[in-house]
């Protein structure tokens, strides 16, 4: 009775192998995949101003928690992000703490007033 059962399991098994997998893909644009790769860009040149010891020491005296900076800046809309990057590479080489720490603070305040964060609300 084993072997019998088995034997079909094997059986079915082996028919199994012949059919063709089912695949289903689409087609990526060019657009797509380019905007893809500027986001990745913008977000690397921030993240790489907002990794600085002393944008990260001027956020803890703001108040504002460093890993919550980074979850807000993952929530950016790509254009956001761009608009960040750019003020980020145009400032000074002295003030970019200072510009970066402004611009993070102008896409919070956008935030807050769209309404997407209650950051801002916390405080009296």
């Amino acid at each position: 009775m084993f072997k019998r059962l088995l034997v079909q399991l094997l059986c079915v098994g082996m028919l199994n192998l012949g059919s063709p997998l089912v695949v289903h893909a689409g087609l990526i644009g060019t657009l797509e995949a380019v905007e893809t790769d500027a986001r990745a860009q913008d977000l690397a040149t921030v993240n790489a101003a907002l990794a600085r010891d002393e944008v990260r020491q001027q956020f803890v005296a703001l108040g504002v928690d460093p890993a919550a900076v980074e979850s807000r800046l993952a929530a950016l809309t790509d254009a956001e992000v761009r608009m960040l990057a750019g003020q980020v590479a145009d400032a000074p080489a002295g003030a970019s703490a200072l510009a970066v720490i402004g611009a993070v603070f102008l896409v919070l305040l956008i935030l807050e007033a769209v309404g997407v964060i209650d950051i801002f609300k916390k405080f009296p």
